[in-house]
């Protein structure tokens, strides 16, 4: 599973993508405007340094206004994804930018029959918010599980990836992993607790105790 970092904090990004955990980057306007940049230039630098995927976030609420957004926000750079909004007009956009080869992720999925709707209009990517769906009383995981299913009855007439959103914790990516979400996108305070766990801080303390006991230098 191709693990995306979901932020436009240019230095945090930067940092992140030395451990090689980076696959791709999601962006939105709520991250922008926290980030206090200008969008196309922190395009610009995120793509200096992150040669995968970057999900870039149409605004306009028409579908020939997300496409004329998306004709600003292409040439950007090569690695620009569409990211537009489950919606009417958001599939609208889809089919019209899918058909010309550009490769689009459509966000705030939160069903099935949503999920279904967007591969139908040529979507790269759908973006179910698992995080969102756990905070009301459903199941994110169950979501995904139904989407893949749905997915791969069909695996002649649908490539769209699952890319998993709106991750709340390290076992949110493990759970999308499990039930097969093709990426999955969280936020670099998320994606730094992957790697830890108290028996793996115990454990390493107890090595390092251990070697200093033996008076042993390696250099």
């Amino acid at each position: 599973m191709e693990l995306f970092l979901d932020s436009a904090d240019i230095e945090e990004i930067r940092d992140l993508a030395k451990t090689g955990l980076v696959d791709g980057i999601t962006t939105n306007p709520s991250l922008v405007a926290k980030s206090g940049g200008d969008f196309k230039t922190l395009l610009k630098e995120i793509a200096a340094v992150i040669k995968g995927p970057i999900s870039a976030e149409t605004v306009a609420p028409k579908a020939e206004g997300m496409i004329e957004e998306a004709k600003k926000l292409l040439p950007i750079a090569e690695n620009i994804v569409i990211k537009v909004p489950l919606t009417w007009e958001g599939l609208k956009a889809t089919r019209a930018l899918s058909r010309e080869g550009v490769k689009v992720n459509v966000t705030l999925c939160f069903s099935a029959a949503q999920a279904l709707a967007a591969a139908k209009a040529g979507a790269f990517y759908v973006s179910p918010f698992i995080g969102r769906l756990d905070d009301v009383g459903a199941s994110g995981s169950e979501l995904l599980q139904e989407i893949r299913a749905i997915y791969d009855n069909y695996p002649d007439s649908i490539e769209t990836r699952i890319l998993a959103a709106s991750i709340r914790s390290a076992d949110h990516i493990a759970e999308a992993a499990l039930a097969g979400a093709d990426c999955a996108t969280a936020p670099p305070k998320i994606l730094r607790q992957i790697v830890h766990h108290p028996l793996t801080d115990k454990g390493l303390a107890a090595f390092l105790a251990d070697w200093k006991k033996t008076g042993q230098s390696i250099l």
